[in-house]
């Protein structure tokens, strides 16, 4: 399930350590509903500011404007995933075929397969401004430096397009600049979305840069 993060004002805890969610990993929700205490129901928020926060149970989950997703069988291990989705960019197709996409809360970026990966890339570069150079980064690999040095992502993301991930049925993941871009310690901005292949991932990642600022649920009890 997808929804744009609304009922809280803010992520407030701060985040300090990563959590991977799988599907054999709910013990404590899954034990809590069998007392009756909680419906086995897992999410969380990652905020663009550094905070975020974890819950079990249905408590708090929005009763309207929620995108839900069937939970589809995936080929990915115990990975929630909504199934496979069309990526498109400033909502025009990029070609590629539907890509299986699976949520993975502990890994840090997203990771795209290598015909997807590449279609994005070359998307980007042609509608980049002139004032943005290429650049070297010891960060990541597809770095770019401005006519000043960046502190925020704010400061460039009108220079960037918005990713989506159409799941159909009016399922649509929209990815915008702050989802997938970074601003280094040495004022550049660069890619956080890489490449799958090259780090040796068999399948389409949604990490926690994309999650940003949109609270994820888990309905195992409605396979959504």
């Amino acid at each position: 399930m997808i929804s744009k993060w609304e009922r809280m004002a803010r992520c407030r805890r701060r985040r300090t350590a990563c959590l991977r969610l799988g599907k054999d990993q709910l013990a404590c929700s899954s034990s809590s509903s069998k007392k009756g205490i909680t419906k086995i129901v897992v999410g969380h928020c990652f905020s663009t500011n550094g905070g975020g926060f974890l819950f079990f149970g249905d408590d708090i989950v929005p009763t309207s404007r929620v995108t839900w997703v069937p939970m589809a069988r995936t080929t990915s291990g115990n990975y929630y995933s909504p199934g496979s989705g069309t990526l498109y960019f400033d909502r025009r197709s990029l070609g590629v075929k539907p890509m299986e996409v699976v949520f993975d809360s502990g890994s840090t970026y997203t990771y795209f397969a290598a015909q997807p990966y590449q279609a994005t890339v070359n998307e980007l570069k042609a509608g980049l401004s002139k004032s943005l150079k290429e650049v070297s980064d010891v960060i990541l690999p597809l770095c770019w430096k401005g006519q000043k040095v960046f502190k925020y992502v704010s400061e460039v993301k009108n220079d960037f397009k918005s990713l989506f991930l159409n799941f159909g049925k009016n399922s649509v993941m929209e990815i915008p600049p702050e989802n997938y871009l970074i601003v280094t310690k040495y004022g550049n901005v660069c890619l956080g979305i890489l490449d799958g292949t090259a780090a040796k991932q068999t399948f389409n990642i949604i990490g926690d840069i994309t999650m940003q600022d949109q609270m994820i649920i888990y309905d195992n009890e409605k396979g959504q």
